[in-house]
């Protein structure tokens, strides 16, 4: 992509609506738009980061034996009232009537939908378990939309359910999603911590959210200093050592990413979503409810990683692996073309501005890699610098795609 073409309005201060660090250099490096307090538009940068994580995310549900459905947004005011949460959900719903006067709710989850789905399709204990995931538009009617993107009204999520015959088999695919889930948020670049947590609107039996140590977070939790135990606020509001080791306990900012729930037979009663077990006896699915923000994320990601500077994608999901500073009179398209051609991810910076200026929104935008092309390099020759390091190397155009394709 070349800058000259791009939809990219880069800014040198952070816009009044900015409440903190990751929203202040997403809008600055129009990675997204406000449109209205708690809804954005994800601009072309962070689209291509939000779809990397969303197929990291893929990736690794795929491998624990989940399948990818899509779920409609809309969803039947009778649902909710099998389960009683047309008028207790917490944020509320956001409510519509169609032109018959049929009311409808935009869906803040699924479980309705997933159940009334399950109740329909699976008969028999040989179909269990079966765990299926969305990545879809969700919509929740905030009193105070706050902190950019960790906070707001619609956003996109990752959610997954499991269903199950027994408790025990849901105990396995629980630790099995746990283990899954770090995973995912080690290939985005972040190190989250599990914390036991209070499970809301959604309920069940016990829950955990994912946490990412941050100053800047809004949740606050206790976590030990000399093992991985950790506890949201709301769950206990007092608590002195380590119930797990008697280790030193201290409070720390974080920033959630995920919200697991084990739900057990909640809603299959609710709504007499049942299976036959091999005796022949009707029984309430066990379920599982898994979730992730994936705009939540990226911005979590922006908290953990950036300088003074701008932003320092980790290169799993940055928008570009390299961003190609030309400081010539077109000396560097010659080499934007072989990158281009040898399938690297290349962003152009081909606009004829000064050099300050373009290393400068080379630092903000945070792409792994910095390429120079200048009257001092050699022919095919590239100035090379990674956005986490201050040395610079030359490298030949054959070495750098290597190193870019790596």
């Amino acid at each position: 992509m070349r800058y000259s073409k791009s939809f990219i309005k880069t800014f040198k201060e952070a816009p009044r609506e900015a409440e903190n660090i990751s929203s202040a250099l997403l809008l600055r490096g129009s990675f997204i738009d406000q449109e209205m307090s708690g809804v954005y538009t994800l601009l072309p940068l962070g689209w291509r980061v939000a779809d990397k994580i969303s197929d990291i995310i893929r990736d690794e549900m795929n491998e624990i034996g989940g399948q990818e459905i899509l779920m409609p947004a809309m969803q039947p005011r009778e649902l909710w009232e099998e389960t009683s949460r047309w008028d207790k959900m917490d944020p509320p719903l956001f409510k519509l009537k169609d032109r018959h006067e049929k009311d409808f709710a935009l869906g803040s989850t699924h479980e309705e939908v997933i159940v009334d789905l399950a109740r329909d399709r699976i008969s028999s204990y040989k179909e269990l378990p079966q765990i299926l995931y969305q990545i879809q538009t969700k919509f929740r009617n905030e009193q105070r939309s706050t902190g950019g993107l960790l906070r707001t009204r619609e956003f996109l999520m990752k959610d997954a359910y499991s269903f199950h015959r027994d408790e025990g088999e849901l105990d396995a695919y629980y630790q099995k999603v746990i283990q899954t889930y770090h995973k995912i948020f080690k290939r985005c670049g972040v190190e989250a911590r599990l914390v036991k947590a209070h499970s809301g609107s959604i309920g069940g039996k016990r829950s955990n959210e994912f946490m990412i140590l941050s100053e800047t977070g809004e949740s606050k939790i206790f976590i030990c200093g000399a093992c991985d135990w950790a506890v949201t606020l709301e769950v206990t509001t007092d608590v002195k050592t380590c119930p797990g080791c008697g280790g030193q306990i201290k409070v720390a900012n974080a920033i959630e990413v995920a919200h697991i729930f084990y739900l057990g037979d909640l809603y299959s009663k609710k709504m007499k979503a049942t299976f036959t077990d091999e005796d022949g006896r009707q029984k309430p699915f066990i379920m599982g409810c898994y979730g992730i923000g994936i705009p939540r994320l990226m911005a979590a990601i922006v908290e953990a990683n950036h300088d003074e500077n701008g932003i320092i994608w980790p290169e799993t999901i940055a928008p570009y692996k390299a961003y190609l500073v030309d400081l010539t009179e077109g000396k560097a398209d010659k080499i934007y073309e072989e990158l281009l051609k040898a399938k690297a991810e290349v962003f152009y910076d081909d606009r004829e501005i000064s050099a300050g200026v373009k290393f400068a929104d080379a630092d903000l935008l945070g792409f792994p890699y910095r390429l120079v092309v200048s009257e001092k390099t050699s022919e095919g020759k590239t100035e090379v610098k990674k956005r986490t390091e201050k040395n610079l190397r030359i490298l030949a155009v054959d070495n750098l795609i290597d190193e870019l394709l790596r």
